[in-house]
This record gives structure tokens, C-alpha cells and sequence, in this order.
């Protein structure tokens, strides 16, 4: 049996928060998505869209708030 990590609210907030982005710990996916775009308006945070897209490409193991998340606040194309 394969054991796979999904990726959650607490993976999304550590991901973002290794880009420099100060989000609190105890942010759910929408006001980490949130912090990130008004992060990333105010001064490009050029890594976001990289990570962005990488996320969205691992739909199977992300978890739908975290999608959500990303598709309400950081529709990166």
C-alpha cells in the first residue's frame, strides 16, 4: 500500500512562508492565499507564480481548500 502526503493548510502556509511571506500560524488556506496576492501586489514576490503553478499541477494530493484557496486569490496564468 502506497501512503501519499497530501498537501494541506499548514504545508501551503510553510511553502509561502519560505518565500518571505509573513503569515500567521494559525491561517487557513484562504487568508494565506490572501496575505500572498496583497504580499506579491505591493512587491512582486517572484517566486509565487513558480510555486503557484506547482501546486496546481499536484491537484491529486492537494487538498480542496487549498485549491480554492489558490484559484480565489493567486489566479497566476
Amino acid at each position: 500500500m502506497m501512503i501519499v502526503e497530501l498537501i494541506d493548510g499548514d504545508d501551503f502556509r510553510a511553502q509561502l512562508t519560505a518565500l518571505g511571506i509573513d503569515i500567521p500560524e494559525n491561517a487557513d488556506p484562504d487568508t494565506c492565499a490572501q496575505i500572498a496576492a496583497e504580499a506579491h501586489r505591493k512587491q512582486e514576490v517572484t517566486e509565487l507564480p513558480t510555486l503557484v503553478h506547482k501546486l496546481m499541477d499536484q491537484q491529486d494530493i492537494l487538498l480542496p481548500s487549498v485549491r480554492h484557496a489558490i484559484e480565489r486569490f493567486l489566479p497566476f496564468e
